[in-house]
């Protein structure tokens, strides 16, 4: 979270809205991505990347029936949004966004208006390391039917997260319904160690967290439920055409993991 004066600490959401191009963040944060850009190269076709696979994976389970989402990390709002996505084929989709930064929230207030007459989006400022006041806030409450499934999406988020990661999922997932969905996308050092740690201490000299995982830990986040195909895999191999072809060497460029699981 921000200081009092945003100027004073570069935010992961406002770097990130910087590697996809956008302007909602500042020098100090600009700044920050330079340098973490001259350790890994390749972090803006990750950030795109991961925004793609966002589009892909909502797409999916507003197909599969979900109508409630749980979008925590929600980051500087960039078109289109997970919202934005859901109701598409899903209009009455409703959707509740999550940040601890109060910058995105001021953004996301302005920015992620819904044009369908049945879904609804609301925004809560909370930090995913305190699940349970998320999901007793309010703004949740009001909105939400925990009786009834739920996609919890958690993209480009648990790398910036040093908590018990386990804890925090299953934490959340005992309060969802059977029928609902965990999605995640987070970065790994497991195609390209060298870069990935070197970003990671750029964050951590700027007192930001960082935190990359291996394949195991990330499965381990979906103990005890379905894994769709084609299970933990980096996002550009998840849910698209068989025949897209990426070559391996791509997946070092990428440097992350990504799941789509059900709670049965």
């Amino acid at each position: 979270m921000d200081g009092d004066n945003p100027l004073d600490q570069p935010h992961t959401s406002r770097i990130y809205d910087y590697f996809l191009g956008g302007k909602d963040n500042y020098e100090i944060d600009r700044t920050a991505a330079q340098e973490i850009l001259r350790a890994w190269p390749h972090i803006r076709a990750a950030a795109r990347v991961n925004r793609q696979f966002m589009h892909r994976s909502t797409r999916f389970l507003a197909a599969a029936g979900v109508r409630q989402f749980l979008d925590i990390g929600t980051g500087v709002p960039t078109e289109p949004n997970l919202h934005q996505i859901a109701q598409q084929t899903a209009p009455d989709s409703r959707v509740v966004y999550v940040d601890n930064d109060p910058l995105v929230l001021a953004h996301a207030r302005a920015l992620m208006t819904t044009d369908s007459r049945l879904g609804a989006t609301t925004y809560i400022h909370g930090d995913v390391t305190d699940p349970r006041a998320i999901l007793a806030a309010p703004e949740l409450t009001e909105l939400l039917d925990l009786s009834k499934p739920v996609g919890l999406s958690m993209i480009a988020l648990l790398h910036f997260v040093e908590a018990d990661i386990n804890k925090i999922v299953s934490t959340f997932l005992d309060a969802l319904a059977p029928g609902s969905y965990l999605v995640i996308c987070t970065i790994t050092s497991d195609f390209a160690p060298d870069q990935v740690e070197a970003a990671q201490n750029v964050y951590r000299v700027r007192k930001l967290p960082a935190q990359v995982r291996t394949h195991d830990e990330v499965t381990s986040w979906f103990d005890g439920l379905e894994l769709v195909e084609p299970g933990v895999v980096p996002p550009h191999r998840w849910g698209l055409e068989q025949t897209t072809d990426f070559p391996r060497s791509y997946d070092a460029k990428v440097s992350c993991y990504c799941g789509v699981a059900r709670k049965p």
